[in-house]
């Protein structure tokens, strides 16, 4: 009598879920790191308040969008979807920035 049957191994999650997973990961991570930069940096140079409250109250801002970002990364349907929805948000910032002459 020989040694035991090994047992049929179950299939993991392939390779597709793993990219995903990366890239929502580094959307998250990167993108919404951007994104709350880039959100920063516009209402700082916008809200009509001594310079000091506009940084800090844009910084403030931006520190409740980034979770905000990494949430709508791992809540999209799909990976392009996600980082689509991050680059839609970032139009705005981007062009307040352009307008502004900040960036």
């Amino acid at each position: 009598m020989g040694p035991p049957a090994a047992k049929p191994r179950k299939p993991g999650p392939g390779w597709r879920y793993r990219t995903g997973v990366a890239v929502r990961a580094l959307a998250a991570i990167l993108g919404g790191y951007a994104l709350s930069a880039a959100w920063a940096a516009a209402l700082a140079l916008t809200l009509p308040t001594v310079r000091v409250e506009a940084a800090l109250t844009a910084t403030m801002t931006a520190l409740a969008i980034y979770p905000c970002a990494a949430m709508w990364c791992f809540g999209a349907r799909t990976a392009q979807r996600a980082v689509t929805g991050l680059a839609i948000a970032g139009v705005v910032p981007a062009a307040i920035l352009l307008l502004k002459g900040a960036a």
